[in-house]
């Protein structure tokens, strides 16, 4: 049989997580699977026919070490999925501004290499809003994600000075979408349609995230959202084993809030047919 690697973390005991769903399908196919802490030094990479990165959810702390691995991947015999090519545009939220060029619809944002309370602040009045958003362009799970008033950001601003000193980061306005109806996922194995979720935060929070409290229901996405995300793909500068593209509307139509190709959960648990298809879009480019 083939020899698959998982690439994820050392532990992932605060973490919901579904890709157990594929070890069976995939070892009917003629592959096994063995799930491999990317922070591990001593793995000869080459007895592995394939390694797809997957829950390595901690890798926004050491994204160095994080690249040196994958590019300790790269240069062995194992095929890495998705690419280094695509790892390397997609690691920086700053690819976002690559799909607006292209004419692809984002959510508003302004991009910050260091700190200004007083540049911050204009942020209110640009976007005609009363709350902002602030991220790294480097992140997963929400780490260091901030949703804030005028008045809480002056009197965070110390904190936020020092969380974001050495990280480039970017300012959205707070979208009562994201509230009021949710951010929706669209879910595609080699190029092709596999389902959708919707995410809605937890009461009182805005996080979506399942670690946050946010709560899952399955949908069958619009015309718009499908075509959206079509030329989300389109626009990719390489073919992926899989993508998640997150979307919220926006002023009534969608607004791609990211496209996750790094480590996306892939909620296998939402549809019963996704493990198989990711297993055939496995077997397909792999």
């Amino acid at each position: 049989m083939k020899h698959c690697a998982f690439l994820s973390m050392d532990s992932l005991e605060d973490f919901f997580h579904h890709d157990q769903m594929l070890y069976e399908p995939l070892k009917v196919a003629g592959w096994l699977v063995e799930e491999v802490s990317w922070r591990k030094t001593d793995v000869d990479w080459n007895v592995y026919d394939v390694v797809v990165i997957r829950t390595a959810w901690d890798y926004q702390d050491d994204v160095e070490d994080f690249m040196a691995c994958l590019q300790r991947i790269e240069a062995s015999s194992a095929k890495l999925q998705n690419s280094l090519k695509i790892v390397e545009w997609n690691i920086s939220k700053s690819y976002l501004k690559d799909l607006q060029n292209q004419g692809i619809n984002i959510v508003p944002t302004l991009w910050f290499d260091s700190f200004s309370l007083a540049e911050l602040q204009l942020g209110f009045s640009h976007f005609n809003t009363s709350e902002i958003v602030l991220k790294p362009l480097v992140s997963a799970n929400a780490d260091h994600t901030y949703r804030m008033t005028a008045e809480v950001l002056e009197e965070q601003s110390d904190l936020l000075k020092t969380v974001f000193s050495e990280r480039e980061f970017m300012l959205q306005p707070f979208l009562n979408g994201i509230i009021e109806e949710g951010e929706y996922s669209l879910f595609y194995f080699a190029g092709q349609y596999s389902h959708s979720i919707l995410k809605q935060p937890g009461l009182g929070d805005f996080r979506v995230q399942e670690e946050h409290g946010g709560q899952l229901k399955s949908i069958q996405p619009c015309e718009e959202m499908l075509t959206t995300a079509r030329h989300c793909l389109a626009a990719l500068p390489a073919d992926v084993l899989y993508a998640r593209i997150d979307l919220v509307r926006h002023k009534s139509e969608f607004a791609v809030i990211e496209i996750e190709l790094i480590e996306p959960s892939l909620y296998f648990n939402m549809d019963a047919e996704s493990p198989q298809r990711f297993v055939d879009a496995f077997i397909e480019m792999c």
